[in-house]
């Protein structure tokens, strides 16, 4: 078992040089052995996946009339006054693919998703209500190998390595890796959901990832699980 460790870390090296960052890091964590929760950048998720994006966007787009009317049902009810309410999606499942991101399909696999956020009104200088939503997608999942997942890598120098279905649950039986949940939200966006009359300008695009998105140094856990 500690020989398939060191072939993972190399897989793990080698996903990083690649530019699979989020899928290295999340393996390191796994051989790192702590067990402890990691976060997802849900943003950079969005950004990275179109796919994703979509699927939050339209847990969004089936809602948001609903919400609407019932605020606007509320600020109606209230003579007029500021309504704010909580509103919540449904749990869903999304799986990333290899062959639409490799990255986030070995640092995640699957997810689960919703959206949470606040519908407020508001009387404009004519005492017409204004609809906002401000909003946030969540995701969560727990890093996990059973024992028919197995993980092949092409190396940046033109072979690849692979690790048979069962070898990396065993990591875990036998004490040398851990498990670990993942969780995260994006940041807030605001949609303007219009006056009287709907407003049905695109959502918002996620936040840009930045820096966070580029190859670092292996982490200490990497080296420490060596």
């Amino acid at each position: 078992m500690r020989r398939t460790r060191e072939k993972m870390n190399l897989i793990a090296e080698a996903a990083d040089w690649k530019g699979d960052n989020d899928a290295a890091r999340h393996m390191a964590h796994y051989l790192g052995n702590s067990g402890t929760d990691m976060e997802l950048p849900v943003d950079k998720m969005m950004s990275d996946v179109a796919l994703f994006q979509a699927h939050i966007e339209d847990g969004i787009k089936e809602h948001r009339a609903a919400w609407r009317d019932d605020a606007l049902a509320e600020f109606r009810r209230n003579g007029g006054q500021p309504v704010s309410m909580p509103v919540e999606t449904g749990n869903r499942d999304f799986g990333f693919t290899p062959d639409v991101d490799n990255n986030w399909f070995y640092a995640v696999g699957s997810t689960r998703s919703n959206v949470t956020g606040v519908v407020t009104v508001v009387p404009d200088e004519n005492g017409q209500p204004k609809v906002g939503l401000d909003n946030r997608a969540n995701a969560w999942d727990r890093y996990n190998w059973d024992e028919s997942k197995g993980v092949t890598i092409d190396l940046p120098w033109g072979s690849d390595m692979s690790i048979p279905d069962g070898q990396m649950a065993r990591l875990r039986t036998t004490g040398i890796a851990q498990e670990f949940d993942m969780a995260g939200s994006s940041s807030v966006k605001h949609y303007d959901l219009g006056g009287p009359v709907p407003n049905q300008n695109p959502l918002p695009q996620p936040d840009q990832p930045g820096r966070e998105g580029d190859r670092t140094e292996p982490g200490r856990e990497q080296r420490e699980a060596r």
